[in-house]
């Protein structure tokens, strides 16, 4: 099978990688955001654009609050996807699997990688829950500054999730809409991964 050019490699991680290295040197805005999808308990499909946060060895990372309605959507199911699209590359990077959460070291230095404000306001929304005035958030963003101080620690409910997935989709532009699509298989715990080319 040619996987020569930008699909070379036996890593999809690397890959993964590698584009989105590509992409932070040609997407004016957050080349790292991803389209996230998950379920509510009956089966209803929600989408929301989120901040991917590493490519580890076998995983992807983003952060949240875990009441947000993504959180407790993927802790019900215990899986997700989502897609990375890059409009100036002309390529998009799907990815389905299981999820866990991040909730220890890692999470609090991410959390302390943040600025003072972006730490402030997680623990000043309540993620998802309905805010009667943008002045009422402000309010509570200013009371948590006195009481909280200028090095905050991570909220309990606050953390990352962590997907390690079951399938990975390289897709590219192509002439003529004739775009080149790998898809990248495997069982939870294999560590192999079957590639199979498909049809655009």
């Amino acid at each position: 099978m040619d996987r020569s050019g930008i699909f070379a490699g036996d890593d999809p991680f690397a890959i993964a990688r590698r584009w989105l290295a590509e992409a932070e040197a040609t997407e004016p805005n957050d080349p790292n955001a991803i389209a996230l999808a998950t379920v509510d308990a009956q089966g209803l499909p929600n989408v929301r654009m989120v901040l991917l946060k590493e490519i580890e060895a076998d995983a992807f990372v983003f952060y949240t609050n875990y009441g947000s309605k993504k959180a407790q959507e993927i802790e019900g199911a215990g899986k997700a996807a989502f897609v990375m699209h890059w409009k100036s590359l002309r390529r998009q990077i799907r990815v389905r699997g299981f999820t866990e959460r991040e909730e220890g070291p890692k999470a609090d230095e991410y959390y302390a990688s943040r600025s003072l404000k972006s730490r402030l306001g997680a623990w000043a929304s309540q993620q998802s829950q309905p805010l009667s005035s943008r002045e009422h958030l402000m309010a509570e963003v200013a009371k948590l500054t006195v009481t909280k101080g200028p090095n905050p620690p991570r909220p309990s409910f606050w953390g990352g999730f962590r997907l390690r997935p079951v399938e990975i989709e390289f897709w590219a532009d192509g002439a003529f809409r004739l775009h080149d699509r790998f898809r990248w298989t495997t069982e939870p715990g294999a560590g192999s991964w079957d590639i199979q080319r498909l049809n655009p």
